[in-house]
């Protein structure tokens, strides 16, 4: 059976576990926490980089740097995890969906003004697949607006828009180190900060609202409550298996693309043929390899589609329920706009396997599997 997913392991993560606990420091905050931090840092050039326990926490951190109120509005794609959406509304804001582009998934950028009103304080593109939103115009309705700007990057590491490493355009940039991501930790994610003013509240809020990371940099002599805050950080032992892989980040990123060009030659066939439909990428985009998917006509062929490579021992899935027609998106938020392309999108898309160690002959086998289903 070739799995959907295999976490990526590279062979140093139980060494460098290992050491944790012989180093006796195996809570937040600890060595690698901090080698994998600078990493990012260095790799994304962005001002401050903290280490999560989850995308989802990254972007609920964000969530309350902005300030987020009850009654608030938050502007985002419905095409997304459900995380980019539940970081705001659970402080009361209302989450405004836009339709998406048909192209590269992502939010429509032409959309995105006619949605603001004047209870809009953030906009949260969602850079699907780890292919970049047009980000030079989100942030310029975001200057002109006056509104923050929340990446979901959760997908995006290692790629970039017009060469500028994704996470970085806005206020805060969030990434996920999922066990189903290019880089994983089982579970955690990582907030990017652009601006310094943010990065003592933010060590605040993620140290259960005290200034703890003052006190270990022995710049208080001791910590007290500052603010309101939770427990955001991952134990030094997930950090510890995560930094195994940052360190062949090259490496593993190519894997990843190699695999993703050759579906994409193996396809294209079908794709000249008019029977699938292949990722875009804009000329100004670097992808990372993330995810290969296919959309096929409609529901039921890609059902069908499933259920055919599935007897061909071949784990194929699709991807998110579109937030506003969810019992949730109803009660929290709207869909402005038409949904033109949000649904109908949604319901085509068919993820193939694509993973760290996935072989040539395996996506060779893939492609042959999907070819034969389409004769």
């Amino acid at each position: 059976m070739i799995n959907f997913n295999v976490p990526p392991f590279t062979g140093k993560e139980m060494d460098y576990m290992k050491e944790t606990i012989e180093n006796q420091k195996i809570c937040g905050d600890g060595p690698f926490t901090k080698k994998c931090s600078e990493w990012i840092e260095q790799q994304t050039k962005t001002a401050k980089c903290l280490l999560t326990t989850s995308c989802t926490h990254a972007t609920e951190l964000a969530a309350l740097l902005t300030d987020i109120k009850e009654g608030d509005e938050v502007i985002l794609p419905s095409y997304t995890f459900v995380s980019t959406a539940d970081a705001f509304v659970l402080r009361g804001a209302r989450a405004v969906f836009v339709d998406i582009r048909p192209d590269t998934m992502n939010i429509d950028e032409t959309l995105i003004e006619d949605a603001i009103t004047e209870r809009t304080k953030v906009i949260a593109p969602v850079h699907y697949a780890g292919v970049g939103c047009e980000m030079d115009v989100i942030m310029e309705i975001a200057d002109r607006h006056h509104l923050m700007v929340v990446e979901d990057a959760a997908q995006g590491i290692m790629a970039s828009y017009k060469g500028k490493a994704l996470g970085t355009f806005g206020d805060f940039g969030c990434f996920s180190f999922h066990e189903t991501k290019n880089f994983s930790m089982g579970e955690g994610g990582a907030l990017l900060i652009r601006d310094e003013k943010y990065i003592e509240e933010a060590e605040i809020i993620r140290e259960k609202g005290t200034d703890r990371s003052k006190y270990y940099r022995g710049q208080v002599d001791k910590y007290r409550w500052q603010n309101y805050g939770s427990s955001y950080l991952p134990s030094d032992m997930n950090a510890a298996y995560l930094y195994a892989q940052l360190e062949l980040a090259e490496e593993i990123t190519q894997a990843r693309i190699d695999r993703w060009n050759q579906y994409r030659e193996l396809l294209a066939p079908l794709e000249k043929e008019g029977k699938i439909e292949l990722p875009y990428i804009p000329d100004y985009c670097s992808h990372n390899g993330h995810m290969f998917y296919i959309k096929t006509k409609d529901m039921e062929e890609r059902s069908r589609l499933i259920e055919y490579l599935k007897k061909k021992e071949i784990l194929s899935v699709f991807h998110y329920v579109p937030l506003h027609s969810a019992p949730a998106g109803l009660k929290f938020g709207r869909f402005h706009g038409e949904d033109k392309y949000t649904t109908k999108e949604s319901e085509r898309i068919l993820r193939l396997p694509l993973f760290y160690k996935l072989t040539a002959d395996q996506v060779e086998y893939i492609a042959n599997q999907v070819r034969a289903f389409y004769q």
